[in-house]
């Protein structure tokens, strides 16, 4: 049942704020339930940086964080925000630096319809949904470039640019077509921009998005502005494949996909390196959701595919569609949901259910290679 060689994965968690401590631990147990199954050996690396931690010591994180990050396979991220703390504060504290600093470039939001999921939309079930949102991760309009003037007075002045390379348009968007000519994949990029408002960073994305799309040629096209996406969305969904935008754009759309798809406590990301020089880090879309931290009743299964991305970037692939498979199972049966999707389950209670489906999943493949 081992999967790959010997090595030990080192996987850094950070719980972070909110929810993100109610769903990391969970994560974690499942993790070690597949380590126990597919022997694969995991060391957890567990960091109490975050609001807390900002709380105490003024700064989201210590200063040797990156470092200490730098040397594990994978990160797994919580949630990062807390209602005291303005949001800049906490994005920039800890976030950002981890996507800047290990270049996590592309952020990968896939939205799937799963068989017993209800979604929103009328006459869509059983994966008529399924899309993934490659976010460009490091500049654009998350690029901090800008500043303030006569802060806190009357007059104050508030200046914030964009940020758009060549660079990181063109590796983004090559990412987006590669991934669209995997099998499985509907052959199919949307460009998501606003250049006709933002004529200079988004005219040179469009620019550069047609030259590239010509070495694809097997890959159908589409460029949308961001608001007639937000349309199309919604009436066309399944119409929709690989979607490649900006660092805002695709923040904003990943959001209206998961809402599409059943809940946004269904909704993982990955924030990748693709060239496998830094850690990437994994962590469920929902953020931190004060409102109903503490209660015990926030989706784990955001998390749990997180770390189905997690394991198939660390091409452990029987283990991630093992987990995944659970996953689906669980939701398909539709007995045990938390409130987003419904029902009245616990976090720990679907986390239980899990465990117990992958145990099953095993047991189930065991006898099957003795009956062989």
């Amino acid at each position: 049942m081992s999967e790959g060689d010997a090595r030990t994965y080192c996987i850094a968690v950070i719980p972070g704020d909110g929810i993100g401590r109610e769903v990391v631990p969970p994560a974690v147990a499942v993790l070690e339930q597949i380590g126990k199954k597919f022997e694969i050996r995991f060391d957890f690396r567990t960091y109490e940086w975050g609001s807390d931690y900002y709380l105490n010591h003024g700064r989201m994180m210590p200063p040797n964080a990156l470092d200490l990050l730098r040397t594990t396979d994978a990160i797994l991220l919580g949630a990062i925000g807390h209602p005291d703390i303005r949001d800049n504060i906490t994005l920039n504290g800890l976030l950002l630096p981890i996507r800047r600093a290990f270049d996590q470039f592309v952020n990968l939001r896939p939205a799937v319809l799963y068989p017993g999921v209800k979604s929103p939309l009328a006459g869509y079930d059983s994966r008529k949904i399924d899309m993934v949102i490659v976010r460009e991760n490091t500049e654009g309009e998350y690029a901090q470039v800008g500043g303030l003037v006569h802060d806190g007075h009357p007059g104050e002045l508030a200046v914030q640019a964009s940020v758009f390379t060549r660079h990181g348009i063109e590796r983004v968007v090559r990412f987006a077509f590669d991934l669209a000519a995997q099998p499985g994949r509907k052959k199919r990029v949307t460009s998501i921009t606003k250049a006709n408002a933002q004529a200079f960073g988004m005219g040179l994305w469009d620019r550069v998005f047609e030259e590239v799309k010509q070495e694809y040629p097997q890959i159908h096209t589409e460029s949308l502005l961001v608001d007639a996406a937000t349309i199309h969305f919604v009436r066309r969904p399944e119409s929709f494949d690989v979607v490649v935008a900006s660092n805002l754009f695709g923040d904003i759309l990943s959001d209206l996909s998961a809402a599409l798809t059943g809940s946004i406590g269904l909704a993982p990301s990955a924030n990748i390196d693709p060239l496998r020089r830094f850690p990437s880090m994994f962590e469920p879309v929902h953020g931190s959701a004060p409102d109903i931290a503490g209660r015990g009743i926030a989706n784990p299964m955001a998390t749990f595919l997180a770390c189905v991305m997690m394991l198939d970037h660390l091409n452990l692939r029987a283990a991630a569609r093992s987990l995944e498979n659970a996953v689906a199972e669980i939701l398909s049966e539709g007995q045990l949901c938390t409130p987003d999707l419904g029902g009245n389950s616990s976090t720990q209670e679907v986390a239980e259910e899990l465990i117990r489906k992958l145990e099953s999943i095993e047991l189930a493949m065991h006898k099957g290679a003795k009956s062989a």
